[in-house]
C-alpha cells in the first residue's frame, strides 16, 4: 500500500502532537466556500502551476465549504507560531471510513511503492483546492494583477496563515483560496476521503507538519 498519512488523527480539533522541538495544538478554521463550476478539482500552487492538471475524481457542480487545519505550534504550553498543517475541501457531512490517493492525469497508485505518494510541488509557499475555469482565468492575468491579489505586503498570519480568498470568474462564481502549504515549499499530497457507501466525503492536502 502506498504512503497515506493518519488523517483521521490530523483532522481532530484538539488532537496532540509532540516531537524533540515541542508541541503542536490541531484547530479547525473556516476559510470560506469554493465554487467549482465543473465539478473537477484540482490542488496546486496556484500562483506558480495554475495549469495543474484536476483530479480524477469529480464532484457534482457546486459550491462546497472549505478549512484549514491549523497547527498552533507550543513551545512550553506558549503559542510561539502557527502553521496550517492540511487544507479540506468538504463535500460531504457523511463520515469519511477509508482515504485513497488523489490522482491526477495518468498517475497510477500501483507504481507507488510503500513510502512513496503523488503530490503537487510549491514554489510561492501556498496551497489550494480549485476549479481548473478558476484556475484558467487566474493564468491570463499578469504579474502585478497576481501580486497584488495573492501576494499583499503583509500576508495574514492568524488564525490562519496566508489566507487569502479572491473571486476570479464574475460570471461563475468561481474563485480561489489560498492557505500558507505548512513550512514553506516542498511536495504535499492529496487523499480523498469515502463514506461507507462509497460517495467522496472530502479532499484533503497534508502539508507535513505534525511528526508521524
Amino acid at each position: 500500500m502506498p504512503y497515506t498519512p493518519d488523517l483521521d488523527r490530523l483532522l481532530t480539533p484538539g488532537a496532540r502532537f509532540t516531537d524533540e522541538h515541542g508541541g503542536y495544538l490541531i484547530e479547525v478554521q473556516p476559510v470560506g466556500d469554493i465554487v467549482l463550476p465543473t465539478g473537477r478539482v484540482v490542488g496546486c500552487d496556484p500562483l506558480v502551476c495554475p495549469e495543474a492538471e484536476p483530479f480524477t475524481v469529480t464532484v457534482p457542480p457546486g459550491r462546497y465549504p472549505a478549512r484549514a487545519w491549523v497547527a498552533v505550534v507550543l513551545r512550553e504550553d506558549a503559542e510561539v507560531d502557527r502553521r496550517v498543517a492540511a487544507l479540506e475541501l468538504v463535500v460531504s457531512a457523511e463520515p469519511t471510513v477509508r482515504w485513497e490517493p488523489a490522482v491526477a492525469g495518468d498517475q497510477d497508485v500501483a507504481t507507488l511503492g510503500a513510502d512513496d505518494y503523488f503530490g503537487y510541488g510549491v514554489d510561492a509557499g501556498v496551497g489550494t483546492f480549485a476549479d481548473p475555469s478558476a484556475l484558467a482565468v487566474l493564468e491570463g492575468w499578469d504579474s502585478d494583477r497576481v501580486e497584488e491579489v495573492f501576494i499583499p505586503a503583509e500576508l495574514p498570519s492568524s488564525p490562519v496563515p496566508g489566507l487569502i480568498s479572491a473571486v476570479v470568474d464574475e460570471v461563475s462564481g468561481a474563485n480561489v483560496v489560498t492557505v500558507a502549504s505548512g513550512w514553506g515549499d516542498g511536495c504535499y499530497g492529496t487523499w480523498i476521503g469515502r463514506a461507507a457507501d462509497g460517495r467522496v466525503t472530502s479532499f484533503v492536502t497534508d502539508f507535513m507538519v505534525v511528526p508521524e
